[in-house]
């Protein structure tokens, strides 16, 4: 049975886990029930998970093989605790060779780092939809490029594994402007960007990829991603649908700002 594939906003830091001041009690509810609902509402449990996170980019497509990778601290300034957690989920190395294959015939360079750790844009929202870290994850780098007809292409390479028993995630936030969250001026922009998005991936899936390719084009789309690297996921994953078209399971208003999911299949 073929599994979705599904970009996430994935939120700030280790939110779900330690009391952040400028997040309200509550605000993040919403993103919290939709992770933990995340594997256990899809048609069969997946073999292993691949997943693309914003918090990664290398020169070429570059895939985690460590068999047991630590947990990757990348944000400053939270309470102790937030430099204690873990997530001790196993690679998914049984995937590294399709991987590298499927991403070769689309003419795309690969390259293995032994020594990386899951970033938060990995374990943090997965510490929400696999607590027991009970399934072998995978993650592949963006490219630092930023270019999104390559992260399309990726992601079309990399189709065929969802039909081979694995879910396909992209982690990012579909609102990433750091200066902008918590300021009611942002909710505009974010609010017409957020209605293109929703408009975008429900095209039919030639339109859908094409306006994705030209996301700058977007209402407010600078303002919103000032950089993109927490959009492109879901370039990979849109690319990775296919012909499939796109539901979006979550849509919310939090610190100001709209953001969303969407799932492809």
């Amino acid at each position: 049975m073929r599994l979705p594939a599904i970009y996430i906003s994935h939120g700030g830091g280790p939110w779900p886990f330690v009391d952040i001041p400028f997040i309200p009690s509550g605000a993040m509810e919403p993103l919290r029930s939709y992770l933990t609902r995340l594997i256990t509402s899809l048609p069969v449990r997946p073999r292993a998970v691949l997943i693309v996170s914003a918090h990664w980019e290398a020169p070429v497509a570059t895939i985690m093989t460590n068999p047991q990778p630590p947990t990757l601290y990348d944000y400053t300034g939270y309470a102790a605790e937030a430099y204690t957690l873990q997530w001790p989920a196993a690679s998914a190395l049984f995937l590294v060779g399709r991987v590298k294959d499927l991403l070769a015939s689309a003419g795309l360079r690969t390259a293995e780092d032994p020594d990386r750790g899951f970033d938060h844009g990995t374990f943090v929202p997965l510490m929400v939809a696999l607590p027991e870290a009970d399934l072998p994850v995978l993650q592949l780098s963006l490219l630092r490029s930023l270019d999104p007809a390559e992260h399309l292409a990726m992601g079309r390479a990399l189709g065929p594994l969802r039909d081979e028993g694995i879910l396909l995630l992209g982690s990012g936030n579909s609102y990433h402007n750091m200066r902008g969250f918590g300021h009611p001026e942002s909710t505009e922009p974010s609010r017409a960007f957020d209605q293109w998005l929703a408009h975008a991936v429900t095209c039919e899936p030639g339109e859908r990829n094409r306006r994705l390719e030209a996301w700058e084009r977007a209402p407010a789309a600078r303002h919103c991603h000032p950089r993109e690297e927490h959009l492109l996921p879901l370039h990979v994953m849109a690319g990775a649908a296919l012909d499939d078209t796109a539901t979006l399971p979550i849509r919310m208003k939090a610190l100001s700002v709209y953001v969303s999911g969407v799932q492809f299949g």
